[in-house]
């Protein structure tokens, strides 16, 4: 066994921050523990002065990834954004028994690839390597964790295949009611313009999936173009459930936080992570509850999310409204975006 392999097969501490399509190669980055609990997304924002990066040709990491008997055995968060997922994804990972790894940059890549309708000719055998990544990210510290991979919401694109592996993995499936979602999105200005940047793309790849281009953007008031985008995430996961064989579990946010007790039992066990009622209560009593997930430097919590939302509530219950109404008549019309809304009942 090489020096790659063994290493690899040791930890996850070589970690395969992002995929070279030119060089036809993966770059790595080395971190530790704590710099992976440390961290809301595993991509550019991890690099540093310090961080050093070296590439292994995909035959080079083929064989050293077989050599080392590496496997799949992960689950994964998959969400529609801005739903709650980093912060489920912090509690569970203070579990002792689960590893949770955030937005790894590869698997961005590879679901941007399929975007594409197709991988590039340099990339012939996507299927084999998007499983050589699903094995990488498998690893853990501890041989009793399971890694969790909790994704880029445009990621459930490629939620369907991920779930249909011969390994028969297990995810959760993180969403809000179409009206908590416009009201999140309308209640922050950050929001609002990363829903403006990705409407383009969720319009392209909704279509895909209704198969007819019906809509322009153009013609979109922005709760429409809201009401879209919930449309788009949630029939990706609607697919992703109808061919889980049950694999999937269902968390509305807004339930979780109304009982984040008896949610993040349901979401452990889930995972076969064996979880007691004191074991959840001391995961909850710690600080995740009460701060912001993505930059935990920030104060926020349940009660300050409701007066953000109910905040938006007044102030663009107009918008609202039209986005709700579009989002009726979509349903009315094509069966993708029925299944999404039945979904999150």
């Amino acid at each position: 066994m090489d020096e790659l392999a063994e290493e690899l097969g040791r930890s996850p501490e070589l970690f395969p921050y992002a995929l070279d399509l030119p060089g036809d190669s993966v770059a790595f980055i080395r971190l530790n523990r704590s710099e992976y609990e440390r961290a809301s997304f595993l991509d550019a924002r991890l690099l540093t002065r310090q961080s050093s990066q070296r590439a292994y040709s995909w035959t080079r990491l083929a064989a050293a990834i077989e050599a080392a008997g590496l496997t799949e055995r992960c689950g994964f968060i998959f969400h529609i954004g801005h739903v709650g997922s980093t912060l489920l994804s912090r509690l569970i990972g203070a579990h002792g028994a689960v590893f949770s790894l955030r937005e790894p940059m590869i698997l961005r890549t590879f679901a941007q690839l399929g975007d594409e309708g197709a991988p590039p000719h340099a990339w012939p055998d996507f299927s084999a390597r998007l499983r050589f990544g699903v094995k990488l990210l498998s690893r853990t510290f501890e041989t009793r964790q399971l890694a969790v991979v909790k994704t880029t919401s445009f990621v459930s694109e490629l939620a369907a295949e991920l779930v249909s592996r011969a390994s028969m993995p297990k995810a959760v499936a993180m969403f809000v009611s179409p009206e908590s979602y416009i009201a999140t999105i309308l209640g922050g200005p950050n929001s609002r313009q990363e829903a403006k940047l990705l409407a383009p793309a969720r319009l392209r790849r909704l279509h895909r999936r209704i198969g007819a281009e019906v809509w322009q953007l153009a013609d979109l008031s922005e709760g429409e173009v809201l009401a879209l985008a919930w449309a788009c995430e949630m029939s990706a996961l609607a697919q992703a459930a109808a061919c889980s064989g049950g694999r999937i579990c269902r968390v509305d946010f807004d339930h979780f936080l109304a009982d984040p007790a008896t949610f993040l039992m349901s979401v452990l066990r889930h995972f076969d992570v064996p979880a007691a009622a004191p074991d959840v209560r001391a995961i909850l009593a710690g600080p995740d509850m009460r701060r912001y997930s993505k930059a935990p430097e920030h104060a926020y919590d349940a009660a300050l999310r409701r007066d953000v939302l109910n905040q938006a509530r007044a102030l663009y219950a107009a918008e609202i409204r039209r986005g709700l109404a579009w989002l009726d008549r979509a349903a009315a019309r094509f069966a993708p975006v029925h299944h999404a809304v039945a979904l999150a009942q």
